[in-house]
């Protein structure tokens, strides 16, 4: 049974709750993969997980060369895993279909765009069947509140 967290963004940014999350991914010895909508955005995460703090990086790559299997961090655009990543991130409209195949599927989606809560309601009823499922939702203070579980 994969473990889904439903991470909806309100008072912070993606680019500020990311890098913390993976960081808490690669301290538990896991490697991560973030899939994402496209190359731009590929590239814009690329940049941002390189200087997004001054004392520190996230070890990545954006997935294509021959060193990915060696990656912490792979950012993509399709469904592979080529560093047998344990956890998984959809950012940016990337919607999980299934859990299979990880230990934990993290999904992130703005509160602001109501096309991206559809979606995040379409993936919990889709994602509900053998999962572990649970739902995170920002306070004002930009806190985690688990909201619901599945």
């Amino acid at each position: 049974m994969t473990e889904v967290l439903f991470y909806h963004l309100e008072s912070q940014p993606l680019e500020r709750v990311l890098p913390t999350l993976l960081e808490k991914s690669l301290e538990r010895g896991w490697r991560a993969v973030v899939e994402t909508s496209s190359r731009e955005r590929a590239s814009a995460l690329d940049a941002l997980l390189w200087t997004y703090r001054d004392d520190s990086f996230l070890p990545h790559a954006i997935a294509g060369e021959e060193t990915d299997p060696d990656q912490p961090v792979l950012i993509t655009m399709d469904d592979g895993n080529a560093n047998a990543a344990h956890v998984r991130f959809f950012v940016d409209r990337a919607v999980p279909r299934l859990g299979e195949g990880y230990e934990r599927i993290v999904f992130l989606f703005s509160g602001h765009d109501p096309d991206a809560v559809t979606e995040a309601r379409a993936a919990w009823k889709g994602l509900l069947p053998g999962n572990a499922l649970t739902y995170w939702q920002q306070d004002e203070g930009g806190r985690w509140v688990k909201k619901a579980t599945g």
